[in-house]
């Protein structure tokens, strides 16, 4: 079974410009950090740079392959569904892996589980999520508890917001229900820093100032 690895980028970001290939104050472009988990990441098969300017490629480690895809892809109405599409009719695979320069913190265990899970066992997808224990409100009403009887949030049952960092999913799922999530997903827990998605200027900074402390702890 094949399973292929993709980034989708792109280089005119709006919300954060030049987000992916924008560097940390260890020089690092934010792109390498996905590029790299990957590579790490054994039952991968082939990774590829999904973009269409071919600059991208001063940034990508040996190990990645370029592929150019159609500047309608770059426009900001673009949706996620055309890109998948897009590349799934470009490389053809049994499974496809489809991460986010967004999350740098994406561990390879975290991708090997879901890929296992997806591979080997009854699961059509895989994809990241982080599980909350809060309390949340939905048009103005309380959605997951009783204010007349307060649990502890240690008691409360989780509740899962999808990371958007990672999405395992079988060609047969996209092709026939365009789809990255199917009907029988398995869904990985991950850390508060493996979820961090980064997309506004702030986003960036926090992120800068953990790859610091990280690096900090290395020595």
């Amino acid at each position: 079974m094949k399973v292929v690895a993709y980034v989708p980028l792109k280089l005119n970001n709006e919300r954060l410009p030049n987000k992916n290939t924008k560097l940390f104050d260890n020089g690092r472009p934010l792109l390498s950090y996905i590029f790299e988990t990957l590579i790490r990441t054994r039952e991968i098969d082939d990774i590829y740079a999904y973009c269409s300017d071919n600059s991208i490629c001063q940034y990508l480690p040996e190990k990645v392959k370029y592929l150019s895809r159609s500047t309608e892809l770059d426009r900001s109405e673009t949706l996620i569904n055309d890109v998948m599409l897009a590349f799934a009719n470009d490389v053809i695979a049994d499974v496809y892996v489809l991460a986010n320069t967004t999350a740098p913190f994406m561990s390879s265990s975290s991708i090997e589980v879901g890929i296992k899970k997806v591979v080997n066992e009854n699961y059509d997808s895989a994809l990241t999520v982080v599980a909350h224990r809060d309390f949340f409100w939905l048009k103005e009403k309380p959605f997951n508890y009783d204010p007349s009887s307060i649990p502890r949030t240690q008691d409360m049952e989780p509740i899962y917001s999808e990371t958007t960092g990672l999405y395992i999913y079988q060609r047969n799922i996209l092709i026939e229900q365009n789809r990255r999530v199917g009907n029988h997903p398995f869904l990985i827990p991950v850390t508060k820093l493996e979820a961090i998605d980064i997309n506004d200027p702030i986003d960036f900074v926090i992120a800068n100032a953990i790859v610091k402390e990280l690096e900090r702890k290395k020595y």
